[in-house]
């Protein structure tokens, strides 16, 4: 019985109770991938999984009928890294625009639905809404980090409801929750906090973004906040209308009305308005807080002694320097400093940007501290400290993209784009190595975006102009197959075994030209020799036969699969058997014949190779993959090493088992995630795999789509196995 190991566990599994979970698997997956959903809004559009993929089907009927013809759809959401707003691609399937993304870290998506860049759709088949934007829709992905933001149990929350009030110059509204157990008539008043939105926010989004009642509610019920009301406005109000506002407020609800009870707080320019209120007034607020506020240069004449007796407390908040609020945030810091206001800060937050996400954290930071004596003045828990403003090169000074050591990436376009309507930067920054695509802003006549922070892995990527692919010119790098991409390396210890060994230490990739007789022409192939490859050795050098996948080429295991980079580091790390690599061109109607007649014959006569199938293996991605099984199937026993990534077995007519077993000293296939369109044909053939009697080894799924991460992970985890048994 084959070793059938998961990831990150050492217990085996049963060939039945694997069985039963490869068909349930694969039935529930291709039934969510390929099923034909009708025009209608009846079925979900969106599916939420336990472990955060969320899986997307949307009619394409229903997007001609309600929003024309379109090209591509996409969906246009807060996954992207710092939770930035990016788009992901969905792949047209028979009737249905579909695609997996995940797995999501726990909180709270917003999304919509968009076609051609311009034509936006809201979900029907899900009823949660945004008040401020019509068109999105959410979802609430759970988990122990973001416990505060999940509805409390019914009935154990407090309630919101609408104040309307007066100003000089309008009627307005805004929304007011009150603390369980709240009494109009109770004999003592409630402190009370004012939330501002910010330019462009609204009230309303405290609640269907910010997830406030959720945090009211939890925190009140862990007794972790001092009970309260608290005022969520739209923060675009004159002062003399904030007066109106807690006028009005005084008037409805029973709070205290003296400044040592009263704390404001707002996001982006409804947090420089807080620090405003608070500091320029400080007989006004006891407490502040600043969500990413765009107060930048101080206060003006600042009286401190006045802050510093009237206000209790002073808190900043930013995310990382995705955030536009990061300097700003770092010179009021300064300016705070020389004026000698006491404040705290909260620490960068290097998990977020400028946007809800933080927001929410920043709530749950701030809100405990008010109205009470608290013994933590510190930042927040991984946040780290401000380390001068971020400043990228000027435009047209380096190349693109400008790499910082900490992960974050700018892209910057060149001037021949200053007239398109919309640019965007096109990878795979995703959960484990899926595309999404974030938009650019116009910076004079160039297009400019900071994103990160991304961990140390290599990435590739396209930029997107008024829906045309083009290939980054500033960036030397080039992908063969792929003339629009572009690649660069984030360096870091997981990144290491992908990145080059110092010069002169690694082997070498060279050019094997041969004829072929299938294609009738001549053709290449690249060889990688190890260092110190000796051609008059004794012993022969087992081999190892690499194959791409469709619409790839022998260059892209060298330029995309980083083969060179690990296989030099595995040598020199004492993990590989010394041996050469053939990445031949499979791209051909007879891949049996390519290999053995033309590709396998020209690298013996080349190279000091074994014939000894002992000594010899084959594997491949993909396309390759399936032509790998197809030799093993056709040829059993002539290369005792075989690995499919990405690929299923197929059809077991034919099959000589006892050849394969007998002739075969390793078969081992990969796979990735549900986010790999072939994962259900893989598990699929694990069955049949598993019926025929055929011995092989899977560690379970590699985390990632049917992309290089996975396949640089897989060849990771191969080439170290060969040759040892």
């Amino acid at each position: 019985m084959p070793s059938l190991l998961y990831h990150g566990s050492s217990r085996p599994l049963g060939v039945r109770r694997l069985s039963a979970a490869i068909a349930a698997g694969a039935m529930a997956i291709a039934a969510a991938l390929f099923a034909p959903l009708p025009a209608a809004a009846d079925t979900p559009w969106l599916n939420v999984s336990e472990d955060g993929y969320a899986s997307f089907s949307v009619p394409a009927a229903y997007v001609q009928a309600n929003a024309g013809q379109v090209s591509q759809v996409v969906i246009e959401g807060n996954f992207g890294p710092s939770f930035a707003w990016a788009e992901f691609g969905l792949t047209r399937r028979g009737d249905v625009w579909s695609g997996v993304l995940g797995p999501l870290k726990p909180g709270l998506y917003s999304y919509q639905v968009t076609g051609d860049d311009t034509k936006g759709l809201k979900d029907p088949t899900n009823s949660t809404s945004v008040a401020s934007k019509p068109l999105w829709s959410t979802f609430f992905v759970p988990g122990d980090s973001v416990r505060l933001l999940a509805d409390a149990p019914q009935g154990q929350g407090g309630k919101v409801e609408t104040l309307t009030y007066r100003t000089k110059h309008e009627e307005r509204s805004a929304l007011v929750w009150t603390p369980p157990g709240y009494a109009p008539q109770s004999p003592k008043p409630y402190p009370v906090l004012f939330l501002q939105s910010g330019e462009g926010e609204s009230a309303t989004d405290w609640l269907d973004l910010g997830r406030a009642k959720q945090i009211f509610d939890n925190l009140s019920a862990r007794k972790a906040m001092e009970p309260m009301v608290v005022v969520m406005s739209d923060g675009d109000g004159l002062d003399e209308e904030a007066k109106d506002l807690r006028k009005a407020v005084g008037d409805r609800y029973r709070v205290l009305r003296d400044p040592a009870h009263q704390a404001i707080a707002g996001v982006a320019e409804g947090g420089a308005q807080a620090l405003r209120a608070a500091l320029t007034r400080p007989g006004q607020f006891a407490y502040a807080g600043s969500f990413s506020g765009l107060l930048a240069d101080g206060i003006g004449p600042a009286d401190a002694n006045a802050i510093n007796h009237h206000v209790k407390l002073v808190r900043l908040y930013t995310g990382n320097v995705t955030d536009p609020a990061y300097n700003p945030t770092n010179r009021l810091t300064k300016a705070l400093d020389r004026a000698r206001v006491t404040y705290e800060f909260d620490g960068v937050n290097p998990d977020a940007g400028g946007n809800w996400n933080a927001w929410q954290e920043n709530l749950i930071d701030f809100v405990p501290r008010l109205f009470r004596k608290v013994s933590d003045h510190g930042p927040s828990a991984g946040h780290g400290r401000l380390k001068g403003e971020f400043t990228p090169p000027a435009a047209g000074t380096t190349p693109t993209p400008f790499v910082t050591r900490d992960g974050f990436v700018t892209f910057e376009t060149t001037t021949d784009f200053k007239d398109a309507q919309r640019v965007k930067v096109w990878a795979n920054w995703a959960p484990n190595g899926s595309w999404l695509r974030l938009p650019l802003s116009r910076a004079g006549d160039r297009w400019r975006v900071t994103v990160g922070p991304l961990d140390p892995w290599f990435y590739y990527y396209k930029l997107i102009v008024d829906l045309n692919s083009v290939k980054d010119v500033s960036n030397p790098t080039k992908v063969t197959s792929e003339p629009t991409w572009s690649s660069f390396l984030i360096s870091g210890e997981r990144s290491r075994l992908l990145s080059d060994v110092p010069a002169g230490q690694g082997g070498k990739v060279e050019s094997l030209t041969y004829q072929s007789t299938v294609a009738n022409a001549e053709r290449t192939a690249l060889v990688w020799t190890p260092p110190g490859y000796d051609p008059d050795r004794a012993e022969p050098y087992p081999v190892l036969y690499l194959q791409h996948g469709a619409g790839q080429s022998y260059t892209d295991w060298t330029e995309m699969g980083r083969a060179k980079q690990i296989l030099d580091h595995q040598l020199l790390d004492g993990d590989l058997v010394p041996m050469v690599v053939v990445m031949g061109n499979g791209n051909t109607s007879n891949f049996n014949k390519e290999l053995l007649e033309n590709i396998v014959p020209a690298a013996r006569a080349r190279y000091h190779i074994s014939s000894d199938p002992s000594r010899q293996a084959l594997a491949g991605l993909s396309m390759g993959g399936g032509q790998t099984l197809g030799v093993l199937k056709a040829y059993p026993g002539r290369f005792a090493y075989v690995a499919a990534f990405s690929a299923g077995f197929g059809s077991g007519t034919g099959v000589d088992v006892a050849a394969i077993n007998d002739g075969t000293k390793l078969l081992r296939l990969y796979v990735g995630d549900q986010t790999d369109f072939v994962y259900p044909t893989f598990m699929a053939s694990l069955a049949t795999l598993n019926n025929l009697g055929i011995r092989y080894e899977f560690d379970g799924v590699t985390p990632g789509p049917h992309g290089w991460d996975v396949w640089q992970k897989n060849l990771i985890d191969l080439a170290p196995r060969l040759f040892k048994r």
